[in-house]
């Protein structure tokens, strides 16, 4: 049986209970110079799901969200997975991992497309009908770089490969 180091599980599992990120995307408006504003970030909470084929992230958007078009105008986002607040417990210690990646949107005849769909109706059943929906559609986020918090003083950075590897180890 393989040996599947503390830490990576921790992630796997933080990631695996969760449904929903934060994702974090920077607006598609460009800066406006004589004002000196800078385009607007756009955050929202997102539901995912794991493709293992592809080591990536999948996202069911609306092509008429904010998110959605930052990411179109700008494919590097930035998701948080973190463990839920508990009454009366202090905060500053949740387990947390947030993950930078690069948002693509797979062609709908893609094989890469077909397997986004697959693991998203995996997790979600539900929501098929909304994969019909025309303004709907499916981002994958690569992961690059993250950085893992599992407690009070134990705080690691964690590739992309890193990620990956330990959203594809399966525990026997």
């Amino acid at each position: 049986m393989p040996h599947e180091p503390r830490l990576q599980r921790n992630l796997r599992e933080l990631v695996e209970r969760r449904r929903t990120a934060a994702l974090a995307a920077s607006s598609a408006e460009p800066a406006d110079a004589r004002s000196g504003t800078l385009p607007a970030p756009q955050i929202s909470m997102v539901p995912f799901a794991w493709c293992r084929e592809f080591g990536c992230i999948v996202l069911h958007v609306s092509a008429l969200a904010a998110h959605t078009q930052a990411m179109a105008g700008h494919p590097a986002v930035a998701l948080l997975f973190s463990t839920p607040e508990v009454d009366g417990e202090g905060v500053h210690a949740l387990e947390r991992v947030s993950m930078q990646g690069v948002a693509s949107t797979p062609p709908v005849d893609s094989v890469l497309h077909s397997a986004a769909r697959a693991a998203y109706l995996q997790r979600f059943p539900e929501v098929e009908f909304m994969t019909e929906l025309p303004d709907f559609r499916f981002v994958c986020i690569t992961p690059t770089l993250g950085r893992h918090i599992a407690g009070f003083g134990s705080a690691r950075d964690v590739s992309g490969n890193d990620f990956v590897a330990a959203m594809n180890f399966k525990p026997e």
